[in-house]
């Protein structure tokens, strides 16, 4: 039987093709080939517990706010940036890493039964909180959210610390990721420019890789004119969403994706040259 040889050359420049896109895509994502997100088992240490209530049933709520060195803290804000952002359109910008645990039957101190949540934050971060009452409210009504966004319960803002209760029930293990989300790296310097006084959403354009068949890759190419450095970029990824912030008050983007992508193992780079910022995103496959 013949060998169609045009098709083997054809076959042959599809594989060169698929090999210099990958060496090229390493390129864009640092060189560097992320692994597969790694998980690892603590036991927090107890902190705070909080006493409010579900604005459903008017059941009491208590949430357990432990604290671990194994959980990341957040970037550095000073007390004036924290409040500036509080007053600003997106609060939500500065994002506390923490980690969730499931609700857990209780009884409180009249033999009643009761919800309880632990949230684990850093330890450092935490004796922050304790002693700043500015970081103590944030903390805690970001607690709140992210409990509502992942439970699906709506919580009262009416709050008090217990005083002479550091958690309620026993506090159980968690488990929790060791990988943090994809953080941005510089390319090269440039010169300064003029940053604009109001924030508004980026120019950007989204492509999909390889054009045909199933998407292995999605990739980010945003406009930030006036950034001179990533130091000044807020970065949060989803399984389906990308939330940009540029402070102070330059760009904010908050976009949608039709696919689904794996924030662990993608990567951001900012070239301070081009004053864009590319985001290389790993499809999940459907």
């Amino acid at each position: 039987m013949e060998t169609d040889s045009s098709l083997l050359t054809s076959e042959m420049e599809q594989l060169k093709q698929e090999e210099l896109y990958h060496q090229l895509l390493m390129q864009t994502m640092g060189e560097v080939q992320h692994p597969k997100p790694d998980s690892r088992v603590i036991r927090p240490e107890p902190g705070m517990c909080v006493k409010t209530s579900s604005i459903l049933d008017e059941q009491k709520v208590f949430v357990n706010i432990c604290q671990s060195p194994a959980v990341p803290p957040p970037p550095h804000i000073s007390n004036e940036e924290l409040l500036e952002l509080l007053q600003s359109d997106d609060p939500t910008a500065y994002r506390v890493p923490m980690s969730l645990g499931e609700p857990h039957t209780e009884l409180d101190n009249n033999s009643q039964g009761c919800t309880a949540y632990d949230v684990v934050i850093n330890n450092e971060f935490f004796q922050k909180c304790q002693k700043d009452p500015l970081f103590l409210q944030f903390v805690i009504a970001v607690s709140f959210e992210g409990l509502e966004n992942k439970y699906s319960v709506e919580l009262s803002r009416e709050w008090k610390v217990m005083k002479n209760r550091k958690f309620l029930g026993s506090i159980s293990e968690q488990n929790i990721r060791t990988q943090s989300k994809p953080s941005i790296q510089e390319l090269s310097p440039s010169d300064s420019h003029t940053a604009p006084t109001e924030a508004k959403r980026p120019e950007f354009c989204l492509i999909v890789e390889p054009p045909i068949g199933d998407p292995e890759y999605l990739i980010a190419e945003i406009q930030l004119p006036g950034v001179t450095s990533s130091r000044s970029l807020l970065l949060d990824l989803g399984e389906d969403r990308l939330v940009l912030t540029a402070r102070p008050s330059l760009f904010h983007l908050d976009c949608y994706f039709p696919l689904n992508i794996d924030p662990e193992t993608s990567a951001a780079q900012y070239n301070k040259d081009t004053q864009i910022l590319t985001v290389t995103m790993t499809v999940v496959p459907s």
